[in-house]
Parts: structure tokens; sequence; C-alpha cells
């Protein structure tokens, strides 16, 4: 199978036009040749008109171009003709979105109203549960016949009014259905797409996006080759645009980071027709990000018809880190299964030593000008290196960007039989003009996190970031945000929206105050349930607002304490950390 035109030379992936709204009038169209386009969503109680018209024209200013409402309820639903009128009555015809997770009532309403309504199939007239049922294929076809049931009024309503669908698959809501015949796997969200998909195009019906998002980068990644790759099995006129989303990403340069690594990733590979940065910040802000990311994409990918199409040496559709042979960096082990290693020039390793205590976990692991290392070109031939266990990089100069460059590098080493590990370098020639922080955290996450998303990396040297201090953290940073270290607690934070039942911002923070030094424990942080327990499958604990003021937590993703008053529950998720073991006291300044 093939998820995208060329793994070595960008070429965008052709996708149809898809309409929302009217072009001629504020309306957009996804795929084609059309710009990516960016999204947000709104944070606000959608019965609060005023405030959602505040909040769109506040977005719309930043220059979003598709704005998103929640509608879990009827009375929400409705209430989106007063937020359409208010905000055309002030020349605003920006499409709006109407988020739907339960509720095809409300979808049948909100498409009254809305130039787009996004339908989730893992709880649109599906269950979860999490029960095990072992489903027959007749059980299983009369599912998918009750589903498509459910699911054509809206679908001819849509096409009635000439209105767009988003078929939004979630990591972590895919229905008992789905779970028990495919797992919890990107092939399941896939499949569940598919069957809303096929129910649209029965009906004559093609203004429709797919999504499919999750808030572990390498997942989101693998889903949307394994998607892409199936619209192509199907035919040519299967190639609906994509909106392209890392859900749950969190606050902060870890945000950042997680989104760079999965939409970056994709759009590198020309997949990719619309976009959303989710952030547990103000909204506003990922806008921004949305457009320091779309404009490093031109610099970090190119045309290179001279390297052909060599076969990859590796499954893009399941993350398997390359077998390397292990080799130690200076004292430490590396190579082969051991930790991805944290290289730095010696330049940045003087100016970090000093100020580095022994226990900490943040500091260089080798320097590289001490590295015996055989850099080459990986355009040409080169010799088989003299052993296994010498570590191998791309030289400096190579005019190919990172991702091309390390990619042809690892089919050259398969060629030769060889198995030595590979340090990864973020860039290979110098910019032209110094990089702005942003452009720099980018440029990194992108080129290296998509790389160890494809297996490839035994060590990473950053030098995009000219802070030394900053490029240190960095380096970490990226490693976490790809699943290749866990150097600190990790956050799966969702970026707030109209269901939230209470304020993501201030209670993340209040958190992370209490659990930051937990190394290795992975803590979700949910304004309410629609994804929360199968996004905190693989989290450790997860805080999710129940109702209002009203908290309830998990362990994994099972629930264990109902209804904890909110200004008791963070108290309450550090006794549960300390009930299961995993509670240590933060060691004094």
């Amino acid at each position: 199978m093939k998820y995208c035109p060329s793994p070595w030379s960008y070429s965008r992936r052709p996708a149809r036009n898809v309409t929302v709204g009217d072009p001629t009038c504020g309306g957009v169209v996804l795929g084609g040749d059309h710009p990516v386009v960016k999204q947000s969503m709104l944070t606000c109680d959608t019965m609060d008109t005023a405030e959602c018209v505040r909040q769109t024209l506040e977005l719309v200013a930043v220059g979003c171009q598709i704005v998103r409402i929640t509608a879990p309820t009827v009375k929400d639903a409705a209430n989106l003709q007063n937020i359409v009128q208010e905000l055309r009555q002030v020349g605003c015809h920006v499409p709006l979105v109407a988020d739907i997770h339960f509720k095809p009532d409300a979808a049948m309403e909100a498409v009254k109203w809305v130039e787009k309504v996004r339908i989730n199939p893992g709880n649109y007239a599906d269950s979860k549960k999490f029960a095990v049922k072992e489903y027959t294929d007749e059980a299983y076809a009369e599912e998918l016949a009750r589903i498509e049931e459910r699911f054509t009024p809206l679908v001819l309503e849509a096409k009635r009014l000439n209105r767009a669908l988003r078929i939004g698959t979630n990591h972590g809501s895919l229905s008992d259905r789905i779970m028990n015949r495919y797992g919890d796997s990107p092939l399941g969200m896939v499949e569940s797409a598919l069957e809303f998909a096929s129910i649209c195009r029965k009906n004559g019906f093609h203004n429709f996006v797919f999504s499919m998002k999750s808030s572990n980068p390498k997942v989101m990644i693998e889903c949307y080759r394994l998607l892409t790759a199936r619209l192509d099995q199907e035919g040519p006129d299967w190639n609906y645009p994509l909106h392209l989303g890392v859900t749950e990403a969190g606050e902060g340069e870890d945000g950042r980071i997680k989104s760079a690594i999965g939409i970056g990733s994709l759009l590198c590979d020309g997949i990719g027709d619309t976009i959303r940065v989710s952030l547990t910040e103000d909204s506003p802000r990922e806008i921004a990000v949305c457009n320091d990311l779309l404009a490093q994409i031109p610099r970090l990918t190119g045309s290179h018809p001279g390297l052909g199409n060599p076969s990859l040496p590796w499954d893009p559709f399941n993350f398997k880190r390359r077998e390397s042979v292990a080799s130690p960096l200076g004292d430490l082990p590396a190579g082969g299964e051991n930790l991805v290693r944290v290289v730095v020039e010696r330049s940045t390793y003087d100016a970090v030593a000093p100020k580095i205590s022994p226990k900490v976990d943040v500091k260089p692991e080798a320097i590289y000008e001490d590295l015996q290392l055989m850099e080459v070109d990986p355009t040409s031939d080169f010799p088989h290196p003299p052993c296994e266990t010498q570590w191998i990089t791309v030289q400096d100069g190579v005019s190919l960007p990172p991702i091309t460059a390390f990619r042809l590098l690892t089919v050259r080493l398969a060629a030769l039989g060889s198995r030595n590990p590979i340090l990864l370098k973020d860039r290979l020639i110098a910019p032209s003009e110094a990089l702005t922080p942003e452009a720099a955290q980018l440029q990194a996450a992108v080129n290296l996190g998509s790389l160890l998303a494809d297996g490839i990396g035994d060590a990473i040297l950053i030098r995009s970031e000219p802070g030394a201090g900053q490029s240190l953290r960095l380096a970490f940073n990226i490693l976490q945000a790809s699943g290749c270290r866990s150097f600190k607690t990790d956050y799966v934070a969702c970026p707030s929206c109209g269901r939230t039942l209470f304020n993501l911002q201030t209670v993340t923070a209040r958190i992370k105050a209490r659990t930051e030094h937990l190394k290795g424990v992975k803590i979700a942080i949910m304004g309410c349930i629609v994804n929360g327990p199968g996004e905190m499958a693989d989290a450790d604990f997860g805080y999710v607002g129940g109702a209002p003021n009203k908290i309830n937590l998990y362990v994994g993703k099972k629930p264990v304490r109902f209804n904890i008053p909110e200004d008791e529950a963070v108290d309450r998720l550090v006794d549960l950390i300390r009930e299961h073991g995993k509670w240590r006291d933060p060691e004094a300044a």
C-alpha cells in the first residue's frame, strides 16, 4: 500500500474539492490546489450567544478560517441560529461547524443553521461502554444497519442544504463494536470512518472530510497513513480531504511539539487539507501556531525527482524501531534497544555543563565533536561502514531536507545489510538568517519527530535553536513527545470547549504545580467525558469533569472516584497517586 505520492519528493496528495459555506462570501474550499485551511474552536457555553460571537470574531481577526462550536444538546444546537444571525449581521461570514457527540437529534438541528457538522463515528448511534462482546457477522451487520438508519437522515439533510460533514474518528472514543472486532488500533479507526463514508456515498453525498485524531502523535500518523492508503485502494473517487490534528496536545512547548510532530510530519508528506492545533490555551494562540507551522513546510520539503522512488525498508503503517547494533556513546549505553540519546555541540556543553546538577535528567549525553562519526552523503554510494558499531550520520551540506536525507540513509544502510546506529540532525545546512524561537522549535520537532515516528534514530542533535539550555530542553521534550523517553510527568490535556465543566487552564496549572516532579507518570486532564476514558487508556491517572463543580477520578480508563467537589479534587488526585505507589515527595530545591 502507498500512503503518499512520494516519501522522497514533496507532492501534495490530490483531494477532491469540498466546500464549507459559500466561497464567494467567506466560505472555504478544502482539497485540490487550495491552501491548507486553519481552524479553531470556541471554549464558551454554546447558550451564551454574546460570548460565542465575541470569541468567533476574535478568532477571525487572527486568521481563523473555520470556527467549531460544540452542540451537546438539541437546545444548544438550536441556539446556533442566534449565533449565526448575529455574526452575519456584523458582516462575519466565517463558516461554523457544529461539534456533535452522542446526539443525532442535535446534529439534525445543527445542520439547519451551520455550514458543517462534525460527527464522531465512535458515539454517533453507536455505543461506548467498554463492554467485551463477540460479534457474529450477522450481529455486526445488524448494528451497521441500525447505524445507517440513524445516520442517513443527516446525510440527506446535509445534501439538501449543501452542507459539509466531517467524519471525525477519535482514538479515545471507538465504539465497543469496533473495539471488539479490530481492537484499539489505527485499523479500527479507519474502518469506523469508512463505514460512515460508505453511507454518505450510498446516498450520493460527497461533500465530507475525514479526521483521525489521537493524543499520541505516532498513533495519529499511523492512522492517517493507513486511511490515505485505504482510500487509494478504494478508488480514485475516494480522494476526500483530510483534517489533521493531535487531540489533547496540552499547553506550552509540549503542546506545540506534539502538534508539530503529528501535523508537520504528515504535511511534509503532502497529506492534509485543513488543520487544528489543539492547545489548552486561549484559542487565538492556536492560529498563531498554525501559521508558524504552515510557514515551515516549504522550508522542510522539496522536489527531488533524481532520487527515484526506492522502497521503504520499514512498515509505515505499524511503528517499529529500526534494528541497530548497541554501541555506547561515551559512558552511556546507546543504539540497539537502549534509550535514544541526546547529543550536543561542544559550545552547548560548555554553556550548560557548569549549571547542571548530577541528579537531573536533562543533561548532555555526548558531545558531537568528540564522536568518531562516519558522515556520509546518502545521495551517492558510500563504502560499507568499517563495523556495525560505527555510528553514522548524514554529513552537513547535503542539499536535501533532513527527513528525506535520513530516510535515504536508512535505505542505503538496509541495502548494505548494515545495522549501524544513526545520529539524527535537525538541520544539515545553516539557515540563511536566524530563526525565531518558534520556528526553531517547530522545525526541530517536525524533522526529528517525523524520523522518530518512522522508527529511525538512536541519538539526536539539535542545532536550529541557538540557546544552549533551550536546545537541550527541546531535545528531551521531542523525545518525550514522540514516545522515546520519559524524563518528566506526561500530561494529556484537552483544549476546552463548551462541554468543559471546569476552567482547564487554571486546573491544569494547579495539577502541574503538584505533580510535575513525578517522572514517568502520565496524567490526563479532561473537561468532560466525551473522549475521556479512551484517550486516558494509556494514562496512569485521569481527572475528568463529571458534572458542574464535580470531578471524577480514573485509574487508566476505569473510574474509581465520583462527584468529588472541585476544590478538593486535586488533593484527592494526589491521594490516588499515592495509593497506587506512584507518588514521591518533591526534592528540595
